[in-house]
């Protein structure tokens, strides 16, 4: 009896665990069968958008016409000066501010600095040396750079006074030099933002040397050099005016030219 009754009482155990274990077990399944079948859905609602980015392709967006774009913009004729005032009146310019109407229908207000333009000579000896022709450089202090500059010989064309004149004129006064031939070498704006300056370089060769006159207010070196270490130093960033630039370059591009 005692052995049936524990054999009972564990048996009826047995059989309480047993149902307990499978109802966790049930609820078990339940719980990860859903799991699954959310995992599975979200998975196969991926998969679809995966497979329709793929297959569908994106038409690029239409470009907005433009009118400018049709037809390009092409400016003809001169600005018109409505009013101007002198606002600044010194030995070397004048400042003024002009109301203009400019080519495209621009309306606005410009300050500009006028200047009579200036003569440039590009002072070239292809006697001593033709294979290396000598520049002839100068040096002087230059206060609104604020350092000493190599540049070429250069000056102001007085008003009323005649290109040529003046180049002979401030060749002579800065470097005593003087020239059998001259010929015009180039001409360009020096900053047509604001100011009207002109600078036409003059090529002046068969070179003598004399005295010169400079201004009381200038101290000028003199430097008679080859050509070849001009283009040393510009190239070396030891040659900063644009003037000198732009007439070295050009001559070195012609005299390139011509030695074929």
């Amino acid at each position: 009896m005692f052995r049936n009754r524990r054999h009972g009482r564990r048996l009826d155990c047995s059989i309480r665990r047993c149902s307990n274990r499978s109802a966790q077990d049930d609820r078990f399944s339940l719980v990860s069968g859903f799991h699954f079948l959310l995992l599975s859905s979200l998975h196969l609602e991926w998969g679809m958008a995966i497979s329709k980015s793929k297959s569908v392709k994106k038409s690029p967006a239409p470009l907005k016409q433009n009118a400018a774009a049709k037809k390009p913009l092409k400016l003809t004729g001169r600005g018109r000066t409505i009013s101007s005032k002198t606002v600044f009146k010194g030995n070397v310019f004048w400042v003024t501010r002009d109301d203009v109407t400019e080519p495209g229908g621009v309306k606005a207000t410009r300050e500009v600095i006028r200047h009579n333009g200036s003569v440039v000579v590009l002072a070239v000896d292809t006697e001593t040396n033709p294979k290396d022709p000598g520049i002839l450089l100068i040096r002087q202090y230059r206060h609104a750079a604020g350092k000493l500059l190599l540049e070429l010989p250069a000056g102001r064309i007085e008003p009323g006074e005649k290109l040529l004149p003046a180049g002979k004129r401030e060749l002579i006064e800065e470097t005593g030099y003087r020239a059998k031939r001259w010929s015009k070498h180039a001409t360009y704006f020096a900053s047509p933002g604001f100011l009207t300056e002109t600078m036409t370089i003059l090529l002046a060769e068969g070179l003598t040397l004399g005295e010169a006159a400079p201004e009381d207010d200038e101290k000028i070196e003199l430097h008679m050099t080859p050509l070849s270490e001009v283009m040393q130093l510009i190239h070396a960033g030891k040659i900063q005016d644009g003037k000198t630039l732009i007439g070295v370059l050009m001559y070195d591009s012609m005299w390139r030219s011509s030695k074929g």
